[in-house]
């Protein structure tokens, strides 16, 4: 069996002396790192939650898809009147068309799974750490496959009254792990509610959508209560709160204080005009679809508005493609989708958006949301979500209201770790001893700034270990999901049951995925001893493969890797090369080649392994090499080209390929100078390449989602 670091110096050495043509704050004294000690039985429980590598649990799951069987036939034959026939007869079983059917089925699934055994990508395997993909907990794959027999679909409670029920459920679930209250007792805060979505795309799209109607909806009301228009009669007396706490005839306010009143405040007009006037919902429905932007355009609303400066969203540069997508949609446009700066972290840079918000206030600018992602695609980066939380309390206090959605597809989840377990720990005795690390400090504190954004996407088919498709969203204030409402008559039928169907961007949509992701949570739990520890054992291994990234390579090798998150010493205000060297030989000494009990009695080491790697769970890295005569190559599309080369050796590039033959999987981006800027250009300066040259650089990364690469022998040398 070959280490990585073996696999990765084989690969390197081939190309690393030669030209293309040759074929060549994790700070001190801020945070102290969180990290616990495993119960023994944490990794016993994980490994019942999953297949295995190996198909370990294969007799398991053999077992329960006998049960799928059984339980269909008892739920089939339970539903029966006395006048129902037998409509599958002997006559018809027995003939030979019907067989040669069952003989078609048999023979073209076997070549279906023959196929896909050869061919697929083998995400269960830890040798696989590219994309956001893993094996499946079992919990789902139970959930889905039976509930798919039923194949219930989720746009209507008549056609879904289980599943309608438990993707509710999942919501609530989710909305707590997340930091929301959905204690409809508690008064003190919003009620807050969630739903499955296929995934964080359409999740990004739908907070778009809900985000423009909001913004629109005051000066929507203001049309209806125009003289002569049907809600005149409250236009003398109906009174608002601005953004600055002033209270105000809601006929007294100009464009710009309608266009920034605080969240709630319009949320709660619809409730204040029934109670105040006995407007009922369904007729301020009637009349309002006269006026809002669903009916007449964001375009149509600001040429009545005489609005020039059309609203926009605020995005970090490292935000995913999804973004852009969304604002063209929604009509807002792709230009309005405004990309604020990324620091040497990837996390947005603070400073420049605050200076971007004071011109907006400058400049009377409306914004609609501000965008912080928690766990960026490329890089794992968190975005300082609680800081731009205060810029939005700062900013409403200057007459700019905007929403803060937080774009948690990959680092939802994580939330899991900062939740604490129900009453009662599970104690015992193991023959293995893997170890979970908690978050960065800093990292806990921004998911636990999750509570007071407005809206989150979450991805349970990411972090979650759910199969696709099963993205979600989630509002602090549930009444948001009435700005996305789009009802047809067909869809209610009179039933007292809550049609999901009625909200968001999705019709159709299948009830199978909720139930996967329903049994998932219910097994495994939604806190730090639940999937918590999924994720703390994989946040460990990539923490172990950041530890290789940053120390694989010294001033002898010929080739160089380089981390895209700096060592604690290269962040050190007295930093020095000399400084550098040594702590990366305390990686070599103390954590490459350390097994796990070793390694975790080293409080030392734990204190720094904690400190490596990005935020949450990918490491991002590029390689460059050296000529015969030691120098580094400085020229990016020579490094570019050796990274390219390395990243087809160890992924499936083509359908020619056999993916069974890849000894270990990663993946790669593109650091675009122009969007990653400072980002770009210093880890360009730590591969000694030529920073001033504006050319992008090939990036190669690292997703670790497996728990099992902690359980070898000799984790130190990630041996598979």
């Amino acid at each position: 069996m070959t280490s990585l670091t073996s696999q990765f110096h084989s690969i390197l050495s081939s190309h690393s002396t030669h030209s293309r043509e040759q074929q060549a704050e994790a700070s001190q004294g801020k945070h102290r790192q969180r990290y616990r000690l495993p119960d023994p039985t944490d990794h016993q429980r994980v490994s019942a939650l999953f297949l295995g590598p190996k198909a370990e649990n294969a007799g398991f799951l053999r077992e329960y898809f006998n049960i799928f069987v059984d339980k269909q036939e008892e739920g089939r034959k339970e539903y029966k009147f006395d006048d129902d026939q037998e409509f599958l007869t002997s006559f018809i079983t027995d003939s030979k068309t019907f067989l040669d059917t069952q003989n078609e089925i048999r023979t073209q699934f076997t070549a279906l799974a023959d196929r896909l055994n050869k061919q697929s990508i083998p995400f269960f395997s830890p040798r696989y750490s590219a994309h956001m993909c893993m094996d499946v907990t079992l919990p789902s794959i139970l959930g889905y496959g039976y509930t798919m027999l039923y194949n219930p679909n989720n746009v209507a409670f008549e056609a879904s009254p289980v599943t309608t029920a438990l993707e509710l459920e999942v919501g609530r679930q989710m909305s707590a792990m997340l930091g929301y209250n959905i204690d409809k007792d508690d008064t003190s805060r919003p009620v807050g509610w969630g739903h499955i979505a296929c995934d964080g795309s359409v999740a990004n799209l739908e907070a778009v959508w809900a985000s423009r109607n909001l913004k629109f909806y005051p000066l929507s009301l203001r049309d209806a209560m125009k003289p002569g228009a049907q809600l005149d009669f409250i236009a003398d007396t109906f009174q608002i709160q601005t953004c600055k706490g002033e209270d105000k005839l809601l006929k007294d306010l100009g464009i710009w204080e309608l266009l920034n009143l605080p969240v709630q405040t319009t949320l709660d007009i619809p409730g204040r005009l029934y109670d105040q006037y006995g407007v009922s919902s369904e007729y301020l429905d009637n009349v309002m679809n006269n006026y809002i932007i669903q009916t007449l355009s964001k375009d149509e609303l600001e040429k009545r508005w005489g609005i020039t400066n059309t609203p926009q969203l605020v995005v970090p540069n490292t935000r995913h493609y999804s973004w852009p997508k969304a604002t063209a949609i929604a009509g807002i446009g792709s230009a309005n989708a405004i990309s604020m700066p990324v620091d040497y972290n990837a996390r947005m840079r603070i400073d420049d958006l605050k200076t971007y918000l004071q011109k907006c206030v400058d400049n009377e600018q409306a914004v609609y949301t501000v965008v912080a992602v928690m766990g960026t695609t490329e890089e794992g980066a968190v975005d300082r979500l609680d800081e731009i939380l205060q810029l939005r309390d700062d900013f409403a206090a200057k007459g700019l209201s905007f929403l803060v959605h937080a774009d948690a597809a990959w680092g939802g989840y994580f939330a899991s770790m900062i939740r604490e377990p129900p009453s009662g720990s599970r104690k015992g005795k193991s023959d293995s001893f893997v170890p979970h690390v908690g978050l960065r400090q800093d990292t806990a504190t921004q998911l636990e700034s999750l509570g007071r954004a407005d809206s989150i996407t979450i991805d349970p088919h990411k972090a979650g270990y759910i199969q696709y498709p099963a993205g979600g969203l989630c509002y602090r204030d549930g009444r948001m999901r009435y700005l996305v409402t789009w009802s047809a008559p067909y869809l209610h039928q009179d039933t007292s049951g809550e049609s999901i169907g009625d909200y968001g961007v999705e019709g159709s949509k299948p009830g199978a995925a909720a139930a996967a992701v329903w049994l998932a949570h219910e097994v495994i739990g939604l806190h730090a001893e639940g999937h918590g520890t999924i994720l703390g054992e994989a946040s460990y291994s990539c923490r172990r493969f950041a530890s290789h990234w940053a120390a694989m390579s010294d001033d002898k090798t010929d080739f160089i890797v380089v981390p895209l998150n700096l060592l604690p010493s290269e962040l050190a205000p007295d930093t020095s090369p000399k400084k550098v060297a040594q702590e990366k030989q305390f990686i070599r000494d103390r954590i490459l080649f350390k097994d796990n009990i070793d390694l975790v009695r080293d409080q030392e080491a734990m204190d720094l392994l904690n400190q490596l790697g990005s935020d949450l769970n990918i490491n991002a890295f590029a390689c460059n090499f050296r000529y015969r005569d030691g120098t580094l190559n400085t020229d990016i599309e020579e490094a570019n080209y050796l990274n390219q080369r390395i990243f087809e050796k160890l992924s499936v590039t083509s359908t020619s390929e056999n993916p069974l033959e890849i000894p270990f999987y990663l993946t790669s981006t593109t650091f675009s100078q122009r969007e990653y800027g400072e980002c770009a250009t210093r880890l360009k300066e730590r591969l000694g390449l030529d920073a001033s040259d504006s050319k992008d650089l090939f990036v190669l990364r690292n997703v670790v989602m497996s728990p099992w690469s902690t359980t070898v022998g000799r984790t130190g040398e990630v041996e598979f």
